[in-house]
């Protein structure tokens, strides 16, 4: 008989990393999501990594199907998902199998028992049950019957059939982690009755299922006493967690209404950059027009289209979407016209690995058309900041007059973490290069002599008519130009149009030293592992290892050399084969750079940097 306990003072923790792990039904996205909300409303700094297969319902209880959301939080500084996990939660044998190796030796581990049945385990090619024959012995193992105590707990709730009674355990180990880790459980509750409204008889199972599992847990004598991490200490200000896509549609908005323009998205949807578009077309009290195309083409066509008739345009996409828009964004440089093109990037090539992330699209965004066409490049490298850099990709786009290129990736893009809202005010004043009226001597491609962005001349308006197409212009007039002179004029004020941006973009900053033996290098979405990984060999007594972090690809910041000079060796690290090397090579091809990869549609591993930084030193 197991006796009721009193609930002791929590153990304080500075921070924690939980895994939940399931089958994709299992309502694990779910679970984390509201563990994560739950300790970001308690002060929490936060960040999270979902992890779930491509396919929209694998066979249950498969290896491959296996869904997982994994969550660190701290009051300290948490840049990171986490590499080892301190509590994992196993629904099943194939979740077990595949994320045991993350558990730390020693710590905590809670399975549904209720699944380890024959069938289950033979899915998960155990050939024999591993809560019987010592395989766990290194960890601290919960066995809880959690569908039979769903069940228990659900038999007198009218309206409920037995699938969706045994989906409601999910609530049964949330209500375990939330008396575990001394968390509210009314935010969930708050959750569920706005979501379930029209079903009450929803709101009272997952109530109940969540209930349920919460005073099973007080009650059960392997937890012996419940940890609590106390709220981080940040700015002050007002703050919510934000997903990386839901910050980058909110950065498109911020931008239009400092612009005074009206948003146009042209999309198509493709994993993992579907959310951008899901999340704008709530906002269309704002003034956005959102399109759904039939296809990529048409996409970034229509956007193409917009930007002429005088919109911020912007189309979303991840890597193959990003191959087909090639050739129109080919026409948008050679019209001139600001465009954004989001690419969240994923596992490839072809079909790849859609739902894993990866820095393999480097290239593409930088290269990947026809003849002579640069373009803006910049990265995004945290959930929260894909709002600072989907405004600064409008911002470059209205005041230079050519495509941005923002790239995310799924890492990022589904990852979440604490953001400062932001009022309008606070933001970077947009200039465009809209003219209303006719000017003496006008013509469509007169440049402002700083930026050498041409005039953005609205159809329609008197005076201001001219031709615009995919055929070489005329430098001055705008009309089609075959001759050879003109061509490569124009061709050489593309060019110096994106290089003159270097003087529109901040310079690049180091972080912990700013010279000696080592920097580290890193771009994009591996700023969170990064960051942590030199701050932990910093706090260890190497303090002559700094790191500087690139948004801007293309141009990169001008004062790039004079960071590189200061430093004996210098180590490119990104998820890709050395994408993001061989432009610096390219670029600055004086200094020698070492690189470090990894390609296996995961972001790297904090023990691996720190391991590769101390032998490079």
């Amino acid at each position: 008989m197991i006796a009721n306990k009193i609930k002791i003072q929590p153990e304080v923790l500075e921070a924690v990393v939980i895994r939940f792990v399931g089958d994709s039904g299992d309502g694990m996205q779910l679970t984390g999501t509201q563990f994560s909300d739950t300790s970001a409303m308690f002060g929490n700094d936060i960040a999270t990594f979902p992890n779930y297969p491509a396919e929209i319902r694998a066979p249950q209880g498969s290896l491959y199907g296996v869904s997982g959301f994994q969550v660190h939080i701290g009051s300290v500084e948490v840049s990171t998902p986490g590499d080892s996990v301190d509590l994992l939660v196993a629904m099943n044998p194939a979740a077990l199998k595949t994320n045991l190796y993350a558990l730390k030796p020693g710590h905590t581990l809670i399975v549904d028992s209720d699944s380890f049945t024959k069938k289950n385990l033979d899915k998960a090619e155990y050939s024999t049950n591993p809560l019987e024959d010592g395989s766990l012995e290194n960890y601290r193992v919960i066995e809880v019957d959690m569908t039979s105590l769903t069940k228990e707990a659900l038999k007198d709730v009218e309206g409920l059939d037995n699938k969706t009674i045994s989906r409601s355990k999910n609530m049964f180990s949330l209500g375990i982690v939330y008396w575990m880790y001394d968390r509210s459980k009314d935010h969930t509750i708050d959750f569920f009755n706005q979501k379930f409204k029209d079903k009450p008889n929803l709101v009272e199972a997952n109530t109940r299922v969540l209930n349920a599992g919460y005073y099973y847990a007080e009650t059960l004598e392997l937890i012996p006493n419940s940890y609590t991490i106390s709220p981080a200490k940040m700015p002050s200000g007002t703050y919510r967690i934000i997903m990386g896509n839901t910050a980058t549609a909110w950065g498109f908005l911020a931008a239009a209404e400092k612009s005074g323009l009206e948003l146009f998205l042209g999309s198509y949807p493709i994993t993992p950059a579907t959310d951008i578009l899901h999340e704008l077309v709530k906002h269309k009290h704002f003034g956005v027009k959102a399109f759904q195309a039939e296809d990529e083409i048409a996409g970034v066509t229509s956007a193409i289209g917009a930007a002429f008739a005088g919109d911020l345009a912007i189309t979303t996409t991840s890597g193959p979407g990003l191959a087909l828009k090639g050739e129109a964004i080919g026409l948008a440089i050679m019209t001139e016209l600001p465009l954004v093109v989001v690419n969240v990037q994923r596992g490839g090539p072809s079909t790849g690995l859609p739902t894993k992330t990866e820095q393999s699209d480097l290239l593409q965004a930088m290269y990947g058309r026809n003849g002579e066409s640069p373009v803006i490049v910049i990265a995004a490298s945290t959930p929260a900041n894909c709002f600072n850099f989907a405004y600064e990709a409008a911002r470059l786009a209205l005041e230079h007059m050519t495509p941005v290129i923002l790239l995310t990736d799924g890492y990022i893009a589904n990852g979440s973490a604490p953001w400062k809202i932001k009022t309008v005010a606070e933001m970077p004043n947009i200039k465009t290069n809209k003219i209303t009226q006719v000017k003496e001597n006008w013509h469509p491609y007169d440049r402002d002599e700083k930026t050498l962005a041409r005039n953005w001349a609205i159809p329609g308006t008197p005076g201001l008519e001219h031709r615009i197409g995919g055929l070489e212009k005329d430098a001055v007039t705008g009309n089609i130009s075959y001759e050879p002179l003109n061509h490569e004029t124009m061709i050489a004020i593309r060019a110096e149009k994106i290089e003159r941006v270097k003087f529109n973009i901040p310079d690049l900053e180091t972080e912990f030293a700013s010279e000696g033996d080592l920097l580290v290098i890193g771009w994009g979405g591996t700023y969170g592992s990064l960051h942590s990984a030199v701050k932990q060999i910093n706090d260890e007594g190497y303090k002559n290892i700094g790191y500087a972090h690139f948004n801007y690809i293309n141009p990169m910041p001008k004062n790039t050399a004079a960071i590189l000079s200061k430093f004996k060796k210098i180590v490119v690290c990104e998820l890709n084969s050395g994408q993001f090397a061989s432009i610096l090579k390219t670029k600055h091809s004086q200094f020698y750079f070492l690189q470090f990869n990894k390609v296996q549609g995961l972001p790297f591993a904090n023990n691996d940097l720190i391991q590769k930084f101390k032998e490079l030193v």
